[in-house]
C-alpha cells in the first residue's frame, strides 16, 4: 500500500493524538513530516561527483527550492468551496495552536509548491477535510478537495494519494472494516483517478484489525 501503513494511518486518523499532530504541524504550518514529496521528502543530500585525479571543486550543489510557508487556517477558511461544517470545527485545540496537517510539493507541474492541507478533529485526530491548493500568481486555488471522513491525503512520488476509511453499521470509530487508497495524477489541468485499492479488514482476537486486500 502506498503512503501511509495501514495501522498508523488508523492509529493518527481513528485514535491517535491530536496533541503529538499539533505538536509536528502548528498555525503557521511550519512543520512537514518526513515522507513522501517536495517539503516532505527532499532526497538525499546533492554531492559533487569528482573525476580521478581531479580536484574537489570549490563550488557549492544548487540549493533545493524551499517551499514558501502560508497560513493553512486561513487558505482554508477563506476557500468558498470548503463546506461550513469543516470551517466550524476549525479551531484552536490547545492555545493557538489548529488540528491540521500541511505538506508541499510538486503535484501540478507548477513552477512554485503546491500545497496540501488535511484538517483533523481534535479529540481523536479523524481527518475531517483534505485539500491541495495550487500558487497562480499571487494567490492560491483549490484544485482538489474530499470531505467524506475519515479522509487524508499526501503526496507520494509526485501523486496525489487519498485514504478514505470505510465503516460498516456498528462499527467503532477505531476499527474500520475497509478503506479506499486513491492515487490522482495531474493532468489536462485537473486531477484524474489512475487506481484505486480497495483493503478489507477482517477482525483478529482481540479486536486488532488484519488487512486483506483486493483490486
Amino acid at each position: 500500500m502506498r503512503g501511509l501503513e495501514a495501522r498508523a494511518r488508523r492509529g493518527m486518523k481513528a485514535g491517535g493524538s491530536a496533541l503529538a499532530v499539533l505538536a509536528a504541524v502548528g498555525l503557521s504550518a511550519t512543520a512537514c513530516s518526513t515522507g513522501g514529496t517536495g517539503a516532505r521528502d527532499e532526497g538525499p543530500a546533492l554531492s559533487d561527483t569528482v573525476a580521478a585525479g581531479a580536484a574537489t571543486p570549490s563550488s557549492s550543489p544548487s540549493p533545493t527550492r524551499q517551499p514558501e510557508r502560508v497560513d493553512a487556517v486561513e487558505l482554508v477558511r477563506r476557500d468558498p468551496k470548503v463546506s461550513a461544517e469543516v470551517k466550524r470545527d476549525l479551531k484552536p485545540c490547545v492555545g493557538d495552536e489548529y488540528p491540521v496537517d500541511v505538506s508541499y510539493g510538486d503535484l501540478t507541474e507548477s513552477s512554485a509548491n503546491d500545497i496540501v492541507v488535511n484538517v483533523m478533529t481534535c479529540g481523536d485526530a479523524v481527518g475531517i477535510g483534505s485539500y491541495v491548493y495550487r500558487e497562480e500568481g499571487h494567490s492560491y486555488r483549490s484544485v482538489f478537495r474530499a470531505e467524506v471522513p475519515p479522509v487524508y491525503a499526501e503526496i507520494d512520488r509526485g501523486d496525489l494519494v487519498v485514504t478514505q476509511q470505510l465503516y460498516d453499521k456498528g462499527d467503532p470509530v477505531s476499527y474500520p472494516s475497509s478503506e479506499e487508497v486513491i492515487t490522482y495524477a495531474w493532468s489536462t489541468g485537473r486531477f484524474t483517478e489512475v487506481s484505486r485499492m480497495h483493503h478489507d479488514y477482517s477482525n483478529a482476537v482481540g479486536g486488532t484489525a488484519a488487512p486483506t486486500t483486493a483490486n
